[in-house]
């Protein structure tokens, strides 16, 4: 599945819910623990596979992110970034295509190897980051269309040396079968 089925929607959504508490009577229970789980998903997603993990890199230029995007990194309006689109891959599947819009701002010292990490995959170099900080996170039910497919999806900035980048991971199908619990 392509990964602008998901991302490229019109209008690119808009509506993010805080997940400071469960959202029981809106989320279905499987997909709370992976929307709430604040660990590095990638991860979580290597144990999963066995190893068997790749990342697809869709899309890595500048651009504009959404206005939805701009507003959760305080960005001014039409302020350029890189956008950075992968699909991340178990046994050859994608179970999460993934958005990151990493500011010019935020690419200075040493957060300069983030412009072009190729297919590294970003959680991992996040993670390993001395001065990480992760934001709130943020969930929001994405439509597929024309099929009417829900994708469950989380976001949130994590901090580097206090600038911000955004990641959205919205979670497949193949994740259905998986339990959080399990990996």
């Amino acid at each position: 599945m392509p990964i602008f089925l998901v991302h490229a929607q019109q209008p690119y959504p808009s509506t993010w819910r805080s997940y400071r508490r469960p959202l029981c009577h809106t989320v279905p229970r499987h997909w709370q623990a992976w929307l709430q789980d604040k660990g590095s998903l990638t991860q979580r997603l290597v144990h999963a596979s066995n190893g068997q993990f790749s990342v697809r890199v869709v899309r890595n230029q500048w651009g504009i992110p959404s206005a939805s995007e701009a507003k959760i990194l305080k960005l001014k309006p039409r302020q350029r970034a890189i956008i950075r689109e992968v699909e991340l891959l178990c046994h050859g599947q994608v179970w999460v295509c993934a958005r990151s819009i990493i500011p010019h701002g935020t690419l200075t010292g040493r957060l300069r190897r983030f412009k072009n990490i190729g297919d590294k995959p970003l959680g991992a170099l996040l993670f390993k980051h001395p001065n990480m900080v992760r934001g709130p996170l943020q969930v929001t039910c994405l439509i597929q269309q024309p099929s009417l497919q829900q994708h469950w999806a989380r976001r949130s900035v994590f901090y580097l040396d206090d600038k911000g980048i955004l990641v959205t991971e919205v979670f497949m199908p193949p994740m259905a079968t998986i339990s959080p619990q399990d990996v």
